[in-house]
């Protein structure tokens, strides 16, 4: 089973940059779809980006889209999300997903993801 450890969350103002990872535990990332989804205070969670194995294709969130950027390393068995210009309305609890059914298939649902990480945390102030 793949456990996707997120990390590199935290606190910062507005206008600031985060870089967010996801390392797997138990088994390779290297042949799966990767996910990231957020989940805002109150709300339901969802979609902000996604990669294919080979990182050849991308897939974003219009709400995030020229600020956001999915990338992996497949050496390091982990996929980052490099987060900049960021916003209040970005705070929110990030996980890391797997689809472990797809290499190639980008998806924004979060149904067709099978394992989650525990979250982390990223809090944006005004």
């Amino acid at each position: 089973q793949v456990q996707p450890v997120e990390s590199g969350g935290g606190l910062v103002q507005a206008g600031g940059s985060l870089r967010l990872a996801c390392a797997g535990s138990g088994r390779t990332l290297t042949n799966y779809v990767m996910g990231w989804f957020r989940q805002p205070p109150g709300k339901e969670r969802e979609f902000v980006a996604a990669i294919t194995w080979s990182a050849g294709s991308t897939l974003y969130a219009d709400s995030v889209k020229g600020r956001f950027t999915i990338s992996r390393d497949n050496a390091k068995n982990t996929v980052y999300l490099q987060m900049n210009s960021l916003k209040p309305e970005d705070t929110a609890v990030y996980y890391c997903a797997v689809d472990r059914h797809f290499a190639t298939r980008l998806s924004a649902r979060t149904g067709d993801y099978d394992y989650w990480g525990q979250g982390t945390q990223v809090t944006v102030s005004s």
